[in-house]
């Protein structure tokens, strides 16, 4: 359906622009040029220079100078008589000046208390230890001094006539310095990767903030081809999309590598996605964690999470931090039986074993 509007706007669709400004004369592009100045004056996006054309035809007297400018405004207000008063000033106060209210004092009166006459009596006839003692069951210390309190108490728990000798101290707590930094050598590292070292089981790039984007790129490509290599860990090292997908594709391909680690990072749902999609299909990576990323992976991601690991029972860890109750019951339920499953192949390869002992 064409909108009104539009139906005067179909002759001038093709229309060629060019061609129209190629047969205007010098006079007629100078006519427009104005007419372009002029166009759109309260655009607030653009600079007061820029919003229209320069009107000025008064030539420039010279280079602006501030302090000369505000010698003048100030020298023009104060030779300006001040405009008179319709009504002049004369000090004299009109309506009723305010009063606050005085609120009542209110008076309390001493309630006096009556005892039994017994306790009346027994208070009355009582020595000052023996009043010291019921003050102190009481807890009212106030009523006594530290010597009579003393007295009470004994000095064996560490009170004294003068003040309490035992001090409460605050714990001293005790600093904990910052991590060393991870002293694995990248270049190093990468190349002994290229180079299939059968010595190099582990990658740790932990916290090591300053490699380039191709240079994971490149740690993803080396694994590809290396069967040696089952862990590598590259948490905290702000890697995003581009390398997630990187890594996705070495998945696809490496068949070694039992654990990737990449938390706290810049992936998005859509490098999680392309990790998940390479996971469908991986069968011997066992442990995986990608939780703490900078955004949020949201519900659909969730969702293909708990499907993925519904689907791969290789998988036996899984590091993430679901959001949603229904993905987070059934990723939990999908580990515990990947778990399972694992724990009773071992337990009937253990049987078989056992037996095949017996004579």
């Amino acid at each position: 359906m064409t909108l009104p509007f539009r139906k005067d706007l179909e002759k001038y669709k093709d229309l060629d622009e060019d061609e129209i400004l190629g047969k205007l004369s010098e006079e007629e592009l100078k006519q427009l040029e104005t007419v372009l100045d002029d166009l759109d004056p309260e655009n607030a996006l653009l600079p007061a220079g820029f919003r229209q054309k320069d009107q000025t035809t008064k030539k420039a007297s010279g280079t602006f100078d501030r302090e000369r400018l505000l010698a003048y405004l100030e020298k023009e207000a104060l030779e300006q008589e001040d405009r008179e008063d319709f009504v002049p000033f004369t000090g004299e106060k009109k309506g009723k000046i305010f009063i606050p209210k005085q609120k009542p004092v209110q008076s309390f009166m001493e309630e006096k208390v009556f005892l039994d006459p017994e306790l009346e009596e027994a208070l009355t006839s009582a020595t000052d230890t023996e009043l010291c003692d019921l003050a102190a069951i009481l807890g009212m210390h106030n009523l006594i001094t530290n010597t009579q309190f003393c007295d009470v108490v004994g000095s064996s728990n560490g009170v004294s006539n003068e003040s309490f000798t035992d001090i409460v101290k605050g714990e001293r707590t005790i600093p904990f310095l910052d991590e060393p930094p991870n002293p694995t050598h990248v270049e190093e590292s990468l190349q002994r990767i290229k180079d299939n070292d059968s010595r190099l089981v582990e990658v740790n790039l932990n916290n090591i903030k300053n490699i380039p984007i191709p240079t994971l790129k490149e740690f993803a490509k080396a694994l590809e081809t290396n069967t040696h290599v089952k862990s590598f860990s590259l948490a905290a090292t702000r890697s995003n999309d581009p390398v997630a997908v990187a890594f996705a594709d070495m998945l696809r391909v490496n068949k070694k590598l039992k654990s990737l680690n990449i938390e706290s990072n810049f992936i998005t749902g859509v490098g999680i996605m392309a990790l998940v999609d390479a996971l469908k299909e991986n069968e011997t990576l066992s442990e995986i964690r990608i939780d703490n990323q900078r955004q949020q992976l949201g519900t659909p991601v969730e969702m293909e999470i708990a499907k993925m690991l519904e689907e791969n029972t290789n998988i036996l860890k899984f590091g993430y931090h679901f959001t949603q109750q229904g993905p987070r019951t059934r990723a939990a339920a999908a580990i515990t039986k990947n778990n399972d499953l694992v724990w009773s192949i071992r337990v009937k390869f253990s049987a078989k074993a056992f037996s095949s002992l017996q004579p």
